[in-house]
């Protein structure tokens, strides 16, 4: 569902309601505790599918990312979860690397 190493989150599970509770959960664990010189990247290229839940749990991981002093950047997201930032106005809220 989630991998961390490297400075990376890689999620490969649907980024769905179904898993959003489980994505949230196990997204916050795997934050680092403390701040990082590095930005920590959140890997989407695997994730096949999203609905708007999927904006809550990123925007959710970001919070708690800048809580603990990490900054997050988001690679590879899926063009649907772009397109959903668009529609609900929050592009700007995605920090794209």
């Amino acid at each position: 569902m989630i991998e961390a190493g490297d400075g990376r989150l890689s999620v490969s599970a649907p980024m769905v309601i179904a898993n959003a509770r489980t994505l949230l959960e196990t997204g916050r664990r795997c934050l680092p505790l403390g701040k990082s010189a590095d930005p920590v990247l959140l890997d989407l290229a695997a994730v096949a599918e999203v609905d708007s839940s999927a904006l809550s749990v990123v925007l959710a991981w970001l919070r708690t990312a800048a809580e603990r002093g990490v900054v997050l950047r988001i690679v590879h997201p899926p063009a649907s979860l772009i397109s959903l930032a668009a529609l609900y106005g929050v592009s700007e809220l995605l920090p794209l690397a």
